[in-house]
Formats: structure tokens, C-alpha cells, sequence
């Protein structure tokens, strides 16, 4: 009888290993900042055409940012090295030679949550090759997954957007973290809100500022063309500067970068640039999000700001563009 029971016992802790899964096993905390990767490549090829080729690559600055700033800041480290703790890294590109050329993508390797791009190649050529026809692609993946990650995060601390006028009245969804304090709202459907940075040189002068509003669709085929005017109208009428006579508007001196793309499924245009008040020396990066809302015959329009003196702005910016992301439209 003990023989039979034991053989059961053995049996089910068995059956229990195989039905087990990674999404069982509890992971380490991934470590890494946002918009920064590590590569894991030999030293030899990081000081090579393949390094410079990442570094040209990686390297191309974000558009509409008063300082030059990289999309991604990079680390490198020699396979010999990647090791223990390190690979508990968030966002990590790794090198190998293999047969055959080209990448894969693997979440939560080793922590949680961390996403690897695994790069294959047959020669240094290759390598490089690679690196060129490849790298816009990896970066977009890099900076997807950080927009899932910020968002994760943000939906934690998110405040009630449905009790704002211009929310509901819009019918639209959004994450904002409860840092973000409300300025104005109004019901000509305009919503205001800022964040005060607490850290840094800008300590208690900067800040982190987004907007939502609606405007009537008219002709579709101006729409883009049109950005740069309309947020100028909507910086005169409600974002004030110190002194009458003085009013946000796009810096006149730097032309603003508009790309479509899509947001909510939806045809929308991404405008990067760098806003200043009118008759002040106040000035700093813009990101604006219009999207065309067919269904409602209508502009849905969000647009971040950020006020950030002596210190560096993409991360901010970054941090209003994962809270865009989030907007859905009901």
C-alpha cells in the first residue's frame, strides 16, 4: 500500500513539472532606464565598422528637442561579461554569429519585464549589413516596448479622466498618472493639465504640461498642413503668458517635423517642435498627436509641452508621448 501510494505521490509531482510554465516562475526585477539598451557585442566588432555603424545608427537624434539628445542611449559589454545581474537588464540587443542573418525578440528571459533582441550574422559584413538595413527597426521595438512599460506603470497611479469636462464630453479614454494636477477645463471641450518636476535643475520651475481638444474635420487634405496654425490660435486664446500680449506658439525660428502615423487604429500626424511665448525668452519641446476621428467628423488633438530649463528634455517628452498612446476614443 505505501509502495502505491508513493508511486501516486511521484506521479503527480511529475505531472505537476510538466504542466508547469515560464509565467510561473517568478523573475527578478529587470533593470535599465527608459530609452536606454544594452549591447552585447565582442569588444573587437564594437570598436569595428559594426560599433560605428551602431553608433550612427543608434545614435541619430530626436527630432524638435532644443539640445541634441539620441533616440536610445547606449551601453555596450563583451559577451564574456554579460553575465549574473547584468542580463536582468530591461532592454538588451545581443550579438551572436550563427548560420544564418537576421533577429528574434524574447520578453521576460530573466526578469520581468525585459525584452531581448536577439541579432544573427554570418560575418563582420553581415554584422554591419545588418546593423544598417535593421536598425530603425530595433529602435522602434526598443521604443514600443518602453511605451508598454511607462503605460503599465502609469495605469497603477491613474487618476479618473472621466470626471473632467472635456473627457467626457469627447468620449474618449486616457492614462494620466495622478502627478499630473488640473489647470483648466473647460466646456469649450479644452483640457489643461501639468506636472511639476520635482527632480533636477529644473526643480521647481519645470514642467510637464498636456492639452486635449477637439476641432471640426473640414477638408481632410489640409489637416497636416494646418497643425502649426491651429495650435498657435489655441496657445493666443488659452495658454498665457506673465504679461498681456503674451502667449505660447511654435518657435518661429525651428519648422516642426509632421509624420502620419496612426493612434487609437486611426488615421492621426505626429508633429515634434519646439514651442516659445511671444514676446518672453520661455521656450521648449512640443509633441502634437491630431488624429482624424471620421466617425465624429472631428479633430481629436493632444499635445504635450514640457518646460525644462539647463536640463535635458527627451525623457520628459517620452513620458507625454506614452500617455498620447493611451487616448482611445470611445
Amino acid at each position: 500500500m505505501n509502495k502505491i501510494l508513493i508511486l501516486f505521490v511521484a506521479s503527480l509531482a511529475l505531472f505537476s513539472c510538466k504542466r508547469s510554465s515560464k509565467a510561473d516562475i517568478i523573475l527578478p526585477r529587470s533593470t535599465g532606464n527608459t530609452n536606454e539598451i544594452l549591447v552585447v557585442m565582442k569588444s573587437a566588432d564594437w570598436h569595428g565598422k559594426p560599433g560605428d555603424e551602431i553608433r550612427t545608427v543608434f545614435g541619430e537624434h530626436q527630432v524638435g528637442l532644443p539640445q541634441p539628445e539620441t533616440l536610445l542611449s547606449v551601453n555596450q559589454i563583451d559577451h564574456s561579461g554579460f553575465s549574473k545581474f547584468i542580463k536582468n537588464n530591461k532592454a538588451i540587443l545581443l550579438f551572436q554569429k550563427a548560420d544564418s542573418t537576421g533577429i528574434s525578440i524574447e520578453r521576460d528571459k530573466d526578469a520581468r519585464p525585459q525584452i531581448v533582441i536577439k541579432a544573427t550574422y554570418g560575418d563582420e559584413l553581415d554584422l554591419t549589413n545588418l546593423i544598417k538595413t535593421r536598425g530603425k527597426e530595433i529602435i522602434q521595438l526598443f521604443k514600443d516596448e518602453d511605451i508598454k512599460f511607462t503605460q503599465s506603470i502609469f495605469r497603477k497611479e491613474r487618476i479618473d479622466a472621466s470626471k473632467f469636462k472635456t473627457v467626457e464630453n469627447l468620449g474618449i479614454d486616457i492614462i494620466i498618472p495622478e502627478r499630473y494636477k488640473l489647470v483648466q477645463d473647460t466646456l469649450n471641450n479644452f483640457l489643461w493639465m501639468r506636472h511639476h518636476l520635482m527632480s533636477g535643475i529644473a526643480r521647481g520651475d519645470g514642467s510637464n504640461n498636456l492639452l486635449i481638444y477637439s476641432l471640426p474635420l473640414g477638408d481632410e487634405t489640409k489637416v497636416a498642413d494646418n497643425i502649426t496654425s491651429v495650435r498657435d490660435s489655441i496657445g493666443e486664446i488659452f495658454i498665457p503668458g506673465s504679461r498681456e500680449g503674451m502667449y505660447m506658439i511654435t518657435e518661429q525660428a525651428y519648422t516642426p517635423f509632421t509624420y502620419e502615423t496612426t493612434l487609437d487604429g486611426k488615421k492621426a500626424y505626429e508633429t515634434r517642435g519646439k514651442w516659445e511665448v511671444k514676446n518672453d525668452f520661455m521656450a521648449g519641446p512640443f509633441l502634437n498627436y491630431t488624429i482624424v476621428d471620421k466617425k465624429n467628423n472631428r479633430l481629436v488633438v493632444f499635445e504635450g509641452f514640457t518646460y525644462a530649463p539647463s536640463v535635458n528634455k527627451r525623457d520628459f517628452l517620452f513620458e507625454l508621448e506614452a500617455i498620447a498612446k493611451s487616448l482611445k476614443i470611445k
